[in-house]
């Protein structure tokens, strides 16, 4: 078990030190792209591309006040924006009654694909 443990730990730990040179690498092409000002490029066999989506987050107190039905809020027990997409898409919830319950945060994809 030691040595499983062990292994655990060394990958967890690469796996940080991965994440940290994603960020580094991701925020250096943002700025590229900004410096630039394209959302499309192309890097040797690489395309790169930003892409630009539009998140809801959602006020918990507001969302708990346009929910009136304690069912429906048991449902959420917290706002999940998927859950709540899908009640919206069911016909459960209508989009009208929870819109000011909700900030549209603007987030960048970056996508890298091989050309």
């Amino acid at each position: 078990m030691d040595k499983i443990v062990k292994r655990y730990y060394q990958l967890k730990q690469q796996q940080k030190e991965t994440e940290q040179e994603l960020k580094e690498l991701r925020d250096q092409i943002m700025t590229f792209c900004e410096e630039k000002e394209t959302s499309e490029f192309a890097a040797g066999a690489y395309r790169v591309k930003l892409v630009s989506q539009s998140r809801k987050d959602y006020d918990d107190a507001k969302l708990y006040e346009a929910l009136p039905d304690l069912e429906l809020w048991r449902m959420l027990s917290k706002s999940d924006s998927s859950k709540i997409a899908g009640l919206i898409k069911l016909g459960v919830i209508k989009e009208e009654r929870i819109q000011d319950t909700y900030t549209l945060k603007q987030i960048t994809l970056l996508q890298v694909d091989k050309k």
